[in-house]
């Protein structure tokens, strides 16, 4: 299984992200910055790649992170590894994926599940089945919204039991 017609984010889609749009129209946002990591083949590459992440935002001191995944699978090696490394560092994260944390290939305990979803669930059959609508299944304004209510519930959450 890997990325099909549905999944695919348009050049478009890039141009007008609507995470980013969302991000930055909020003025309890300071958007510091995009990182966009590619999922290197060999494990030890994705392990640096993915601790790389972690130091980047830790240098950054950002207050949160809102992590998103054009792909499933092998993908989520490196994805979850950064999430771990950049909470490790103390820089809370939402996650955006196009499957639950718990079908992830790798587990690890900064998945918590209640910031994963899968895009399209209420479309397909069982998960990892495709619509083969052309960017369907892409990030929405509302998945935006929802990350964004996610990362300041978990940052309030972190900064109320002493973790920030």
């Amino acid at each position: 299984m890997g990325i099909g017609t549905s999944m695919k984010e348009t050049t478009l889609h890039y141009y007008r992200d609507p995470l980013v749009e969302v991000l930055s129209a909020d003025s309890d946002v300071n958007l510091r910055g995009i990182l966009i990591v590619g999922s290197p083949d060999k494990n030890e590459d994705k392990y640096l790649s993915a601790e790389r992440v972690g130091v980047s935002l830790e240098c950054m001191r950002v207050d949160g992170a809102v992590f998103s995944c054009n792909g499933i699978g092998n993908n989520h090696v490196d994805y979850a590894h950064a999430i771990e490394e950049t909470e490790k560092r103390g820089v809370p994260t939402a996650v955006l994926s196009q499957c639950p944390a718990k079908d992830f290939v790798v587990q690890n305990n900064h998945l918590d599940g209640v910031v994963c979803y899968y895009k399209s669930l209420d479309r397909m059959e069982q998960p990892g089945d495709e619509t083969k609508v052309l960017a369907e299944n892409t990030v929405t304004e509302m998945d935006a919204r929802r990350a964004l209510a996610l990362l300041k519930l978990k940052m309030r959450r972190w900064e109320e039991a002493g973790k920030k």
